[in-house]
C-alpha cells in the first residue's frame, strides 16, 4: 500500500513525524508537506508564483519533500508530479494540532487537503488531536495506524473523506470509535486595532477559543466521550433540503 502523507502544520511539525513511524509499519509513505505552518488557510491553491520543492534530511537520510505551497499544492504535486508513476492508494492528511471539529473543516487545511486528494479519486482521511497544548501525538498515531490497517482490507471509494479526531488522552484509556455528524462551533470572534507609530491602522483578528455544542451524535459528543469521532464529509455541497423552497421563490421571479 502506498500513502501520501501531507498536513498543514509544516513539514517539521511533531505530529506529520510521529504519524510517518507508525504508518511505514503497515505502508510506503511519502511525505510532501508545506515547508512552514499553513493553518486556517482552506482550500487555498498557489495559481500566481511559481512552487518549489525541496528534499528534506532528517540525520543526513532523505524523509520527504518540502513545498512552498499550500497543503492542497502538496496533494496537487504529489498526485500529479512526486507519485505520478506510484498512485497512492490513499492520502493521509495531519496530524493537526487541534480539532477540525464542527465548522472548523470549513476553514481547516488539514481537512482541504484530504478533500483535494478525494477530489482527484484518491480516498483520504484527516486527522487532528482535540487539544491545543501537551498533544499525545502517538496515542493519535496508533489510532491513525488502526483505521488504515482495517480500510486497506476494503474496496474504498474513490471519493471517500473520513475526518478522524482523536481525544487527547493516553491510548489504552480512548474508549472506541464512533461515526459522527459534524457540531456547531460557537465562534467568539474578535477584531482588535492597533495603531503603528505612523498612524496606520491594523486589524487582528481574534477572540476566545470556540466552544463546541455538546449535540448527540456529533464530534464534539464523542470527543466529550473520550471516543474517536470518524465524520464522514461529501464533495457534494449541495443544500437538498433547500431545494424545494429555492424553486418556488425562482417560480416567481422573472428577467427582463
Amino acid at each position: 500500500m502506498r500513502i501520501l502523507l501531507t498536513n498543514d502544520d509544516g513539514i517539521y511539525s511533531e505530529g506529520i513525524q510521529v504519524l510517518k513511524k507508525q504508518l511505514e509499519k503497515i505502508a510506503k509513505v511519502t511525505i510532501i508537506a508545506p515547508d512552514r505552518e499553513r493553518s486556517t488557510i482552506g482550500h487555498a491553491m498557489t495559481l500566481r508564483k511559481p512552487l518549489k520543492i525541496s528534499e528534506v534530511k532528517i540525520n543526513g537520510d532523505f524523509w520527504g519533500f518540502s513545498l512552498d505551497g499550500t497543503p492542497v499544492d502538496c496533494v496537487i504535486v504529489g498526485l500529479l508530479e512526486i507519485m505520478k508513476n506510484n498512485k497512492p492508494d490513499m492520502v493521509v492528511s495531519g496530524i493537526n494540532r487541534g480539532p477540525n471539529l464542527g465548522d472548523d473543516i470549513i476553514y481547516s487545511g488539514t481537512v482541504s487537503a484530504a478533500m483535494e486528494g478525494a477530489m482527484r479519486n484518491v480516498p483520504s482521511l484527516a486527522v487532528s488531536i482535540a487539544a491545543y497544548e501537551n498533544f499525545k501525538f502517538k496515542s493519535a498515531a496508533l489510532v491513525t495506524k488502526n483505521i488504515v490497517s482495517h480500510l486497506i482490507k476494503n474496496s474504498l471509494p474513490s471519493n471517500l473523506i473520513l475526518n478522524i479526531n482523536v481525544p487527547n488522552i493516553d491510548y489504552d484509556k480512548i474508549k472506541g470509535i464512533v461515526v459522527t455528524r459534524h457540531g456547531k462551533r460557537v465562534y467568539q470572534d474578535e477584531i482588535k486595532i492597533i495603531h503603528d507609530p505612523q498612524g496606520n491602522t491594523h486589524y487582528w483578528l481574534g477572540g476566545d477559543l470556540p466552544e463546541g455544542k455538546i449535540e448527540p451524535d456529533t464530534d464534539f459528543e464523542a470527543i466529550y466521550h473520550h471516543k474517536v469521532s470518524i465524520t464522514p464529509l461529501s464533495l457534494d455541497l449541495t443544500n437538498y433540503h433547500n431545494m424545494l423552497e429555492v424553486k418556488d421563490w425562482v417560480k416567481k421571479w422573472y428577467l427582463k
